[in-house]
């Protein structure tokens, strides 16, 4: 059998790592999610943005699946392919497939999305409008439609018809949506995509079978769990930096509002790249990333030549350079009673009302930009490094400093 890497967020969001990693696999796998999901890749000067295509596209030699756990936006599949194939990449309608187990993301769901958003008023999730919670409603309800049926075109009809008629009874005039529209256009859909889907339990036996590199590429991250996250402040699906952001409602314990909070956005560049949304920024974590390395075992997460070892990604160190002093949470204390949480809670109420607890460590006031030696680096980031390792109990392998993609040391494996 090949061996398999998987990468995932530890906190609310991942970034450049899946494309250092999958110039060494031969199948980059996306697990879970959308087109909700966004981040960039800067290679040879050009920007590439990814919503709903696996990372793996980078790679000319790569072949590139979305997995049975992903809903797929039909319209943005096609137009996110021909953007990244306009700037350059090679091959890309070659090396890229669907599973037919995917459960497709309607404009119907969109639309649906932005009417449950628009009830919600002030108390709305904060969703990208993009449809994927109500997708994998219907799925969940056993109601969606698959990428197979889809290839039938009565039953796919039918399901589509009484889909839409069931959101029309529940939102009346607040659903703004032409199911006959989407029917006719899937006409044109469905020819195309017969190049594209495949059986994807097959597609993944046979390239572990010829000893094949695969590397799983999850959706957003921990944070964003419908299980594990901070729900119903969440992502709809399961989704199994050296500060951390966000975008959307929720609680966000450590967010900082003030001069640094906007620091680190400004210099960061933090905002969606599914949505343009400036990301809620603020001083990492340590108490969240510990409670995340709980439920996912960090022990291969970002080693690329092995499934051995503690790995986890630490992006963006250079955006702390100019920062005199740099905090991290290493506690909650509950500020009703004063008593110290034990772990990351689950009750959403007691989170929006902790009173975080900060280590304060002195800044390094020098350029970390573009350095790829750890050794290199000034010593009061390597002391901040050191200090997450210690508290976290994980081995630092990767760390970025830059927004290309040969921005970043390998610290290599212990």
């Amino acid at each position: 059998m090949g061996s398999i890497d998987v990468v995932l967020g530890a906190a609310w969001g991942k970034g450049k790592l899946v494309d250092i990693l999958s110039s060494e696999a031969q199948i980059c796998a996306r697990a879970q999610g959308g087109h909700n999901a966004g981040h960039s890749i800067v290679a040879n000067g050009i920007s590439y943005d990814f919503h709903l295509l696996p990372s793996g596209l980078m790679n000319p030699k790569c072949l590139n699946l979305l997995g049975s756990g992903v809903v797929v936006h039909v319209p943005t599949f096609f137009s996110e392919l021909d953007t990244v194939e306009k700037k350059g990449l090679q091959n890309v309608h070659q090396r890229i497939f669907i599973s037919d187990r995917c459960h497709i993301d309607f404009d119907l769901h969109c639309a649906v999305d932005q009417a449950e958003e628009l009830e919600l008023g002030s108390n709305s999730i904060g969703t990208t409008k993009r449809g994927i919670g109500p997708c994998y409603a219907s799925m969940a309800t056993r109601n969606g439609v698959t990428m197979s049926e889809m290839f039938r075109p009565d039953v796919f009809e039918s399901r589509l018809r009484k889909l839409a008629d069931g959101y029309k009874k529940r939102f009346g005039d607040k659903l703004v949506y032409d199911v006959e529209d989407e029917i006719e256009r899937f006409k044109g859909y469905r020819e195309k995509l017969a190049n594209y889907v495949v059986d994807a339990v097959t597609f993944i036996n046979d390239a572990q079978q010829r000893d094949a590199r695969i590397l799983i590429e999850g959706s957003q991250a921990l944070m964003l769990d419908v299980n594990y996250g901070t729900y119903p402040y969440v992502t709809s699906s399961n989704t199994v930096k050296a500060y951390t952001t966000r975008v959307g409602s929720g609680p966000f314990a450590t967010e900082d509002l003030g001069p640094a909070g906007n620091h680190l956005q400004e210099v960061g560049r933090e905002w969606g790249v599914s949505t343009g949304r400036r990301r809620r920024c603020g001083w990492l974590d340590l108490v969240q990333i510990k409670y995340s390395h709980m439920l996912n075992h960090y022990t291969s997460l970002a080693t690329s030549h092995t499934d051995t070892g503690n790995d986890r990604n630490l992006t963006k160190l250079d955006v702390l350079d100019d920062m005199e002093t740099i905090k991290v949470a290493v506690g909650y204390k509950d500020k009703e009673t004063g008593a110290e949480l034990p772990n990351f809670p689950a009750d959403m109420d007691l989170l929006g009302r902790v009173e975080v607890v900060y280590e304060e460590l002195p800044g390094w006031k020098m350029s970390t930009s573009k350095i790829q030696k750890f050794s290199y680096l000034p010593k009061g980031a390597q002391d901040y490094i050191t200090f997450i390792e210690k508290f976290v109990g994980v081995r630092i392998r990767w760390i970025g400093t830059g927004p290309g993609r040969e921005d970043m040391i390998d610290r290599g494996s212990a």
